[in-house]
């Protein structure tokens, strides 16, 4: 019993060794830099619904910008990226940016529109990290190992979004309630993120051809690869079946009647389930298969938005959400960048990200100002459940899309992988 605890110990021990140095270094960023991001965002929701009176229509269009408007900056990110060969840099340049949106937020007060502007600084500065940041990980841990390695990053990075909201409550309880000593204490948070990058994240394009040099003509000739264009149309059809987290949190406060108090901590459940479930469903999605975790995840997301207007109520009704909510993010974020990695050239591979998670992007703008237009019009309760009937259709689309005997044998390597 002692010898298959030993090497049972031995193996995690390789697992996790086998995702390298650097992924745990850009894991560290990204867990310091949420922190700093989800103290702001934790307090938004409330803050524009509640604080600023906005309507579900207005609200959408803030959160569709959050995520969405500046998604060609993701494409240009990824270009810069692969032409002049520093990743990291260009990150670099992203953290940079939201870090100093969020002083740009003690400045607009009240103004929505400004707020709106500012946000879209700090969404730019992750749609320029982000490609740049993922095609790191891949170039950092083996083809074998992708899906563990995001789990890794995706866990520490759920670890920050975790304790985000957390110290937002302790800054708030120590100042006062003071919105002010919120975006101070953010700001240094995420300026010890752009720190830590600068001196722990090595750059990864020394086994990448020297000689290529990325055009905008190369780049574009990716959409002539028919797994890089299933890839595309999977991805715009997911984030089309996305209405995002605070919409969720909004619906859940509303429905129970939570106190806008403990609004922060719902952030704080959701994140806790990623944490704990993000390294097993990488791990299982390098042993089975990703394809059939990330359709697992996205089913696990019909299921969130039937159970907001559902049978449950009182406090299993969060707790089942949170975790179902979670659990989508776990088997599906990392998990689809893992299933990208390999089907794109490793001198475009941050293009190709990048391009992938524009589609998604832009898809997911689309959905957050529907979804806020039909919760006006029609009224919650519909509009979570035409939410869920979209996320159905985009599960069944995307098993066609990717389950698929006749397509490319790099994609059903990682179908069956």
């Amino acid at each position: 019993m002692a010898d298959s605890t030993e090497t049972a110990d031995r193996s995690r021990r390789r697992g996790l060794t086998v995702v390298g140095g650097n992924v745990f270094a850009l894991g560290t960023v990204s867990l310091v830099t949420d922190i700093s991001a989800e103290m702001v965002t934790a307090i938004l929701p409330v803050y524009l619904v509640f604080g600023l009176s906005m309507s579900p229509l207005a609200y959408g269009m803030i959160d569709g910008i959050y995520t969405g408007a500046t998604a060609v900056l993701r494409l240009i990110g990824g270009y810069l990226a692969d032409r002049v060969r520093k990743p990291k840099a260009v990150a670099g340049i992203g953290y940079a940016m939201s870090a100093l949106a969020k002083l740009g937020l003690l400045a607009v007060g009240r103004s929505a529109s400004a707020i709106g502007l500012v946000i879209a600084v700090d969404r730019a500065g992750k749609g320029l990290r982000t490609a740049p940041r993922d095609a790191l990980i891949t170039l950092s841990a083996p083809t074998h190992a992708l899906g563990r390695a995001f789990g890794v990053h995706r866990a520490m990075d759920s670890f920050g979004a975790f304790l985000g909201p957390l110290v937002a409550l302790a800054v708030l309880a120590a100042a006062g309630q003071a919105f002010d000593a919120v975006l101070v204490t953010s700001f240094c948070i995420a300026a010890l993120g752009v720190l830590i990058l600068v001196l722990f994240v090595r750059d990864r394009h020394d086994e990448r051809p020297p000689t290529v040099v990325v055009s905008p003509r190369e780049a574009l000739e990716l959409l002539r690869a028919a797994p890089v264009r299933r890839l595309l149309i999977t991805a715009c059809l997911l984030g089309f079946a996305v209405i995002g987290d605070g919409f969720v949190f909004l619906l859940l406060q509303r429905r129970e009647e939570i106190s806008l108090g403990w609004f922060p901590l719902l952030a704080v459940g959701a994140s806790l389930a990623y944490l704990l479930l993000a390294i097993p469903m990488g791990a299982l999605a390098d042993r089975v298969g990703r394809v059939p975790i990330l359709l697992g995840g996205y089913t696990a997301l019909v299921a969130v938005y039937l159970l907001l207007f559902g049978p449950l109520h009182g406090w299993p009704l969060p707790a089942v959400v949170l975790l179902l909510y979670g659990f989508f993010y776990a088997a599906t974020d990392g998990v689809f960048m893992a299933l990208a990695g390999p089907v794109l050239p490793e001198h475009l591979r941050t293009t190709g990200i990048a391009l992938i998670q524009t589609g998604q992007a832009l898809a997911y703008l689309a959905s957050s100002v529907l979804f806020g237009l039909a919760w006006q019009l029609w009224g919650p309760a519909t509009a979570s459940r035409c939410a869920a009937a979209v996320a159905v259709l985009a599960v069944v689309a995307t098993a066609s899309l990717l389950i698929n005997p006749s397509t490319d044998t790099t994609t059903n390597t990682e179908v069956v992988a």
